[in-house]
């Protein structure tokens, strides 16, 4: 699957792009009882809330096969080559959980700063793809994006240690003001099996949540091969020193998985 045109423009533009309903209803059923799985285990790759919820889970497709299998989706893989003129390898893999009621916030960042000084990447040449689990709406912390802040560049920012799961670069409030006076903000919302692609310098958080729905997504990163770490700090399971270019599997490889092992309601 490529960008088409309208969708290159815009993401030239805006610094994100949104495709609904990417993935079919048996393929996100497949990968929310992966997540259940992974999300209740006992390992030191799930990270929690400070009431013990699970809040992020990484490198899920070392140890879940469906997980595994998305890693090699060309739905999520082809687009990034296209934009990078280049193949790609893992650079992260994760699950994060904003459980219902207890969903904590994640602080306004960009992503590059932390991959840049925390894992030694380069440049911004990577980039994360979110596949919702569950529908995104407006009320239950949904991802908000300020567009056209990829423009500005890496924002100068300060390691903040207020975060739940592991500490971020953060830029400070008159900065995010000033940013979102020019541009604003856009929260994209949508059904389950919707992708969200969105640049390594591109400003964005999402707000608690207090409501009775669970916001599952799983983010996939995908970097340049040309843009290997050459730094990492953080342990392996949350920035990866694999940088083998990712393989495409068959197309329907997860609907197949899908029809092997869901499990009936």
């Amino acid at each position: 699957m490529k960008l088409n045109a309208e969708q290159l423009a815009r993401f030239d533009e805006l610094g994100y792009v949104f495709i609904p309903e990417c993935f079919s209803q048996k393929e996100v059923e497949a990968l929310r009882q992966a997540a259940s799985d992974v999300l209740n285990q006992q390992r030191e790759e799930v990270w929690r809330e400070k009431d013990g919820t699970p809040r992020t889970a990484f490198a899920c497709h070392t140890y879940n096969e469906a997980c595994e299998l998305l890693v090699h989706d060309a739905r999520l893989i082809e687009p990034l080559e296209q934009l990078f003129g280049e193949r790609t390898y893992v650079h992260q893999f994760k699950i994060n959980a904003k459980a219902a009621f207890t969903g904590d916030v994640w602080q306004w960042h960009q992503d590059f700063p932390t991959w840049h000084k925390d894992d030694g990447m380069p440049e911004p040449k990577a980039m994360n793809i979110a596949i919702f689990l569950d529908e995104v709406m407006p009320i239950n912390g949904p991802l908000m994006i300020v567009p056209r802040s990829h423009r500005v560049g890496e924002l100068e920012s300060a390691h903040d240690l207020k975060t739940t799961s592991y500490p971020l670069w953060t830029p400070d409030n008159e900065t995010v003001s000033r940013l979102v006076e020019k541009d604003g903000i856009i929260a994209p919302t949508g059904k389950a099996g919707g992708v969200l692609m969105f640049h390594a310098n591109i400003l964005h958080g999402s707000a608690g949540n207090i409501t009775p729905y669970p916001r599952r997504i799983v983010y996939l990163t995908l970097s340049a091969v040309s843009n290997a770490l050459t730094n990492p700090t953080r342990p392996d399971f949350i920035a990866h020193r694999d940088f083998t270019p990712v393989e495409k599997g068959a197309s329907d490889a997860l609907a197949r998985y899908a029809d092997e092992h869901l499990v009936s309601a």
